[in-house]
């Protein structure tokens, strides 16, 4: 996709109004010269080898930039996912034990609400508010990621996965409550409660794993408007100075991670609910 874009990272080396020599000479020293299915073979056998290549742009190593990007995204990352599982399970579950009522009501109408709300409008108004006319917290991570600048970014990232996740957990709730099996543990005097949580955060499991995905993607708007040097940043950086060999280590970390969640996901899955 990179490729297809107009320019490259000789483009953007070769200075203000390059002639087209010096372009061609930047492209000849940086390899870009060479056909694209050469240069992705030759990063696949260096990958091979543990070598991620460097950036076109600043000579350093792949890995120490993603690496110097990784550890506030994944700050960010972690907290959302820390704080995302405990609300959406108790606004879930909350909604589903008064079914039709007001608290139920309620939580629907307003997650349904902020659910629609794009994270960058969001953001905008929490900045305009807290950051700048209260001047409660800090509006941008430029001070360093402390936990008082982190409670705007987090809040951003945690308001679309709580609302689809709660919504999720309030319907498999709803239906695992009218199960036979939980019925007949309330008749016996049994903890119910215990037979049916499981049972209906089975499917949430899933729905948190996509959630991640959807994480990577939604901390780059959040970095970019917090003012965040972590992946997202690197990543937007990347692509607008055309730093193929950066975006191609990205690509593999993020690749990577989605894998990985996804097979912790349906492990956690089964051991929830064996029999699904």
């Amino acid at each position: 996709m990179v490729e297809s874009l107009p320019g490259d990272a000789a483009v953007v080396l070769a200075g203000d109004q390059p002639d087209p020599a010096r372009i061609a000479a930047v492209r000849a020293a940086l390899g870009l010269d060479r056909p694209l299915a050469e240069r992705l073979a030759a990063w696949a056998a260096a990958l091979a080898h543990g070598d991620l290549g460097a950036s076109l742009v600043s000579g350093r190593p792949v890995t120490g930039i993603v690496l110097d990007a990784l550890a506030p995204t994944a700050v960010l990352a972690g907290l959302t996912v820390l704080f995302l599982v405990p609300l959406s399970v108790g606004l879930g579950v909350a909604a589903a034990r008064r079914e039709g009522g007001r608290l139920d009501r309620a939580l629907t109408t307003v997650s349904a609400a902020l659910y629609a709300v794009p994270e960058f409008a969001l953001a905008i108004v929490l900045v305009a508010v807290f950051g700048v006319a209260l001047a409660w917290l800090p509006p941008t991570g430029l001070g360093g990621l402390t936990a008082a600048a982190l409670v705007l970014p987090v809040s951003v990232l945690l308001v679309r996965p709580v609302c689809s996740t709660g919504r999720l957990i309030r319907s498999a709730m709803i239906d695992v409550l009218a199960s036979p099996y939980v019925r007949h543990a309330r008749r016996l005097g049994l903890n119910w409660f215990a037979h049916a949580l499981p049972n209906a955060l089975a499917p949430a499991v899933q729905h948190l794993a996509r959630t991640v995905d959807w994480l990577l993607g939604g901390v780059i708007v959040v970095e970019a408007v917090f003012v965040i040097p972590g992946l997202g940043s690197t990543l937007a950086d990347a692509v607008g100075h055309r730093d193929l060999p950066v975006l191609q280590g990205l690509a593999l970390l993020f690749a990577a991670t989605t894998v990985l969640v996804n097979l912790l996901a349906d492990v956690v899955s089964f051991r929830l609910a064996p029999r699904a």
